[in-house]
């Protein structure tokens, strides 16, 4: 399983560019849209053009009319209401050569100025958030400002846990009105076999990195835990001892697996020859997600199913202790 904690070391690659924001200054008049800002964002400042929405704040320059050359926050409704003009104008969904065409229109027809020199910028982006939640080391929401990919949101998230399942769901606004998810799977993502996979996020994109299924091994074993098991894996009981540290001196010779069917009440319970097993006289058993592999003592005494589902919902740091006997 080490393969999927090298994303930690692919999204080490990706550095966040710093973002210089404006300092303010007062505004001699203050509209619904606007904010106290500069009257222009320093070059550095602006980010790169895509289209604007709701929220966004546009840097405006209006030669020679300090009244429209400050900063201006986009109304709910996608539009900007600026000084000395009589309608508001629609922003939302263009960019910003757009938005100039459309200012310097304004401006013309409503005969404030005859020929118009309009510069708009985009200040600051809050319109295309990207929320990343689940098994990673700092959930996070961000703006998909430029192009920004799949491993760019992990990276903003310090990267995947130990904890991590094998694959990322991401789950974007449809064309149709609804919610597309999309199914990632990390190792094509870690290892680049299919740039596909490395998705272009545009804004409204939720991603979830679901944990990973473990197992649990409780009983007379050295150091009982529960570990991760990623789908596709092949852990065995062999596997699952090792990290363990191996079994306790009382062990039976004997183990069991406690199984959940799907559709079922409580836990199947599955025999399992462990010294036969260790001894290579019998074949290595494969272990699933969810299962409870309990190692009784060698006195013939042993902790109901339901008593240890119980045990290992409740932690098994707390509770290990419990579980040897000696």
């Amino acid at each position: 399983m080490p393969e999927f904690r090298r994303i930690l070391a692919v999204c080490a690659l990706f550095a966040c560019g710093p973002f210089l924001k404006a300092q303010t200054s007062p505004a001699d008049q203050q509209p619904e849209t606007v904010t106290t800002a500069p009257l222009a964002a320093p070059e550095d400042a602006i980010l790169p053009a895509q289209k604007i929405g709701p929220g966004d704040l546009l840097s405006l320059s209006v030669a020679n009319s300090p009244e429209l050359t400050r900063n201006f926050r986009v109304s709910p409704d996608g539009t900007l209401t600026l000084p000395l003009l009589t309608g508001r104008i629609q922003a939302a969904g263009k960019v910003p050569e757009q938005v100039e065409q459309e200012i310097s229109q304004a401006l013309i027809k409503d005969q404030i100025l005859v020929h118009p020199v309009v510069s708009v910028a985009v200040a600051e982006y809050r319109s295309v958030p990207v929320t990343v939640t689940g098994a990673v080391h700092h959930p996070v929401t961000f703006q998909a400002v430029g192009k920004t990919t799949l491993l760019d949101a992990i990276s903003k998230a310090d990267g995947l846990d130990a904890n991590a399942a094998g694959e990322i769901l991401v789950t974007s606004p449809a064309a149709s009105g609804g919610q597309l998810v999309r199914r990632v799977s990390v190792q094509q993502l870690v290892d680049g076999s299919d740039s596909s996979v490395n998705l272009t996020l545009y804004g409204g994109e939720v991603i979830r990195v679901p944990t990973a299924g473990r197992v649990y091994v409780l009983g007379n074993v050295k150091k009982p835990g529960a570990f991760p098991i990623q789908d596709g894996d092949h852990t065995t009981v062999l596997e699952v001892l090792a990290l363990t540290e191996g079994l306790a001196p009382y062990a039976n010779k004997e183990a069991y697996i406690y199984r959940k069917e799907s559709g079922k009440n409580g836990r199947d319970e599955i025999p399992i020859p462990l010294t036969l097993i260790m001894e290579r006289k019998a074949p290595d058993v494969r272990l699933q997600a969810n299962d409870i592999f309990y190692v009784p003592d060698n006195k013939g005494r042993r902790l109901t199913a339901e008593t240890l589902e119980r045990i290992s919902g409740f932690g098994l740091a707390t509770a290990s202790g419990l579980l040897i006997f000696k």
